[in-house]
């Protein structure tokens, strides 16, 4: 039980260093708990709201009481399967923008600026544009990700975009190429009507080249010997031995966890837990970021929703289409617009996204009713959280607090963002389907009736990232430098969206792919690709107007 490389987690970015390091002839063993990725539910678009609530294929996790929120739990899910969450997800893809990158880069991820990325987003895409546009020349061809987009035939799905650019927005054909903000069409990680998972794209062509097997157990802990990462121990006893380096892609939930239990964290805290201290890094589990979401669900006249297919028989017609056809309503997530904008003037690039979907309905499936909904939400709070070891039992849940809406500014950016969603579904592009709003509700207007509704309803959009922050060795809370390698460690490192310093606009699934992708040219000691000189659209007025 030894390989060159082992990669802990099979989800979105250890699938794809298992591809990158198999193909350039490294043997690789990648541990994960969860089973096969092979059910209906995970391979069905249209079925995303199961996977995610089903104990076979998520670790169930769910937050402290969130005091900002009336001390409800969210919940908190991740992939515990064959994929990780790339195979739970809703299968949406948003590279981030620009500015995004940059950031990073600025905070001291050198090497990480939009510049520096690009070229590894187009390398890990197969793009199809599905015949709705799009910006060829800053997209990927060839690569190993199918990314597609659905047919957008759902007349509420036409008249969302139709309202942006009523409402005063920019419209924009390709949010993943030059012009981020706007609205218009979704890509999905989609491919001939089936989810396109990282182990469909990574993880089972590095299979085929003989050089990765995966390993299915429960990772307890990094070997440490003399301050060197060695291997990795097993909750069964088993050890599997890293001739090379131990790599943790285990999500922004468990790779700090895995940390901590390893000896490498904030000294004070593994202390209390009775766990020997490798490397005192205060920054392991702290600068936790999300993404909240709140639906703004309207009434709908006619029957032009997806509540038509909602009853018993209807979900056994789309099943059974998609089951033999792979084709109809099943064959999409049925998010087939978007759009992106910003709160104010002197915003310089979009803090707001926007899921349309036809149907008014939450995550878990509840509350279905005829009409539709856009989720809305600020895509970069303020507010951080924090993971912690509620015990040295490997087998134990993290402590998991968000602490979402602890910042004033988020209250603010919050009762914007339904303001300005409002003001969306009231132009005329809505008229012929648009009945009674049903939450927030029109009675709610006022900002402490609002932020009432923003207390009771908001849920998470499942985007946790940053809790291994990379930057530069110097910075005191970074845990990983550039390349992805612990601090005060050898033979260690993290690649996964656990690294993020900031959290990127949009789904956090391209991006952690991407990790992956550039990460391993990193392991491989490779030139990374050459920097793209490509310049993104900003809004030429974004000092004075806010569209």
């Amino acid at each position: 039980m030894q390989a060159d490389y082992v990669i802990i987690g099979a989800g979105s970015a250890g699938c794809a260093m298992a591809y990158r390091l198999a193909e350039a002839g490294k043997s690789v063993l990648v541990i994960e708990t969860g089973g096969s990725d092979a059910g209906p539910f995970i391979n069905m678009p249209g079925a995303l709201s199961y996977p995610m609530n089903m104990s076979l294929y998520d670790w169930g996790y769910q937050t402290e009481p969130e005091p900002h929120l009336g001390g409800r739990r969210l919940a908190c899910p991740r992939g515990k399967v064959i994929g990780g969450s790339s195979s739970i997800n809703g299968m949406i893809y948003v590279r981030g923008h620009a500015r995004d990158f940059d950031h990073w880069a600025d905070s001291g991820a050198d090497g990480w600026a939009y510049a520096d990325v690009l070229p590894y987003y187009k390398r890990l895409e197969d793009w199809h544009d599905g015949g709705r546009g799009g910006d060829a020349g800053w997209r990927g061809q060839g690569g190993p990700l199918h990314v597609t987009r659905g047919p957008g035939r759902n007349p509420l799905t036409q008249a969302w975009i139709e309202a942006g650019g009523q409402a005063g927005y920019e419209l924009t054909d390709d949010y993943n190429g030059e012009k981020q903000e706007g609205f218009g069409p979704f890509d999905a990680t989609i491919w001939q009507g089936k989810r396109w998972s990282a182990a469909s794209a990574y993880l089972r062509p590095a299979q085929k080249t003989g050089n990765c097997s995966i390993v299915k157990g429960f990772a307890a802990r990094v070997v440490m010997q003399s301050g060197r990462a060695t291997g990795v121990e097993l909750t069964d006893g088993r050890v599997i031995e890293a001739r090379a380096e131990v790599i943790i892609a285990a999500s922004a939930i468990n790779s700090p966890k895995l940390l901590m239990l390893s000896g490498i964290g904030p000294a004070a805290h593994l202390a209390e837990h009775g766990i020997d201290v490798v490397a005192d890094r205060a920054g392991v589990g702290q600068n936790l970021q999300d993404h909240l979401e709140l639906y703004v669900q309207m009434a709908g006249k006619g029957r032009h929703s997806l509540y038509k297919h909602w009853s018993l028989l209807g979900k056994a017609m789309v099943g059974a289409q998609w089951l033999f056809t792979k084709t109809g309503v099943g064959a999409s997530n049925q998010f087939e617009s978007c759009g992106f904008i910003r709160t104010r003037a002197g915003v310089e690039y979009p803090d707001v996204q926007f899921h349309f979907l036809p149907l008014a309905v939450r995550y878990d499936g509840v509350g279905a009713a005829e009409g539709f909904q856009a989720h809305t939400g600020p895509m970069r709070s303020k507010s951080r959280g924090e993971i912690t070891l509620k015990s040295a039992d490997p087998k134990a849940d993290p402590r998991i607090f968000f602490n979402y809406m602890s910042d004033p500014s988020d209250w603010e950016d919050f009762r914007t963002c339904i303001r300005l969603t409002r003001e969306i579904f009231a132009q005329p592009a809505f008229d012929p389907y648009r009945a009674e709003e049903l939450i927030p509700g029109a009675a709610a207007q006022t900002d402490d009736e609002l932020d009432d509704v923003i207390r009771q309803h908001v849920e998470s959009a499942y985007h946790p990232c940053g809790t291994c922050k990379m930057g530069r060795a110097d910075d005191p809370m970074a845990v990983v430098d550039p390349h992805g390698r612990v601090i005060g460690v050898d033979g260690l490192r993290v690649a996964d969206s656990s690294i993020f310093p900031r959290i990127t606009n949009g789904n956090l699934n391209a991006p952690s792919i991407l990790v992956g992708e550039k990460m391993a040219d990193h392991v491989l000691g490779k030139a990374p690709l050459a920097p793209s000189n490509d310049a993104p659209w900003i809004h030429p007025e974004w000092q004075t107007a806010q569209r």
